[in-house]
């Protein structure tokens, strides 16, 4: 069992563009079914923290890469807390190609936690702080393998 939160996830044909490699904007969609498929692990489902009157949005997403994905190449994605202030906090992805561990690229996002209902900015509740307090292991497979 890995020790951070890990997803494995396919290179789609539609996600490439005429470099063939993947399309640099596609790692945001990346990021966000990681960061969901997190949540899910530590909640239950995103809509356990809506019924909470709790959501966030995203204030920053930064991405760094160091080599390309291709088509079906299967994508190791691991998320990890990074920092947690009053209102705002933040996770960082790590992309690896699974077959051979090679850094793919870095990406560090920086979300807002607001009330569900008016979108306005709320400090970040204790219940939601302290699930991240501890490593999620779980290995979420979305590549068939």
């Amino acid at each position: 069992m890995p020790d951070k939160f890990t997803m494995l996830i396919r290179v789609r044909y539609a996600e490439c563009d005429p470099q063939k490699v993947v399309f640099n904007a596609r790692y945001g969609d990346y990021v966000d079914l990681a960061v969901t498929e997190y949540y899910r692990a530590l909640f239950g489902s995103y809509d356990r923290l809506l019924e909470q009157g709790i959501d966030n949005q995203v204030v920053s997403l930064k991405t760094d890469w160091q080599s390309s994905a291709r088509f079906d190449d299967v994508l190791r994605i691991t998320v990890e807390p990074l920092q947690f202030g009053h209102t705002s906090f933040s996770f960082r992805l790590a992309f690896y190609d699974d077959e051979t561990g090679r850094g793919v690229a870095v990406s560090d996002i920086t979300y807002v936690m607001v009330q569900a209902d008016s979108h306005e900015k709320m400090a970040i509740p204790a219940f939601f702080r302290e699930a991240f307090e501890e490593p999620c292991g779980k290995l979420v497979n979305l590549a068939g393998i």
